[in-house]
């Protein structure tokens, strides 16, 4: 079965610290709250140092009526963003809003 890519849109997210464990998070400023977490790829936490912020494909689900995540493919590229990328990603995105 093909992946649906008109479920997946363009979401900067981040790593962090979450008491010991690396977990991702959408970046704030943008249409997903910072507390949604994301599932991705292994290596965006076991390749990157943490405080790493990445531009992916994500799409809002949930598995059989749980907790909603953002989700990435595991397939598609890996994307390090600089802190200027991120800044004009998300200026680029509030623009985008009106």
């Amino acid at each position: 079965m093909a992946r649906d890519l008109s479920a997946y849109r363009e979401v900067a997210i981040e790593s962090f610290d979450d008491g010991g464990v690396v977990r991702l998070r959408p970046l704030a400023g943008q249409a997903y709250h910072v507390w949604l977490r994301v599932q991705g790829p292994r290596v965006m936490v076991a390749d990157h140092p943490v405080g790493t912020r990445f531009l992916v494909h994500a799409k809002l689900t949930d598995r059989l009526g749980g907790t909603p995540f953002l989700y990435v493919y595991h397939g598609d590229p890996v994307v390090v963003l600089s802190d200027a990328q991120a800044r004009k990603f998300l200026a680029e995105f509030r623009r985008g809003r009106i």
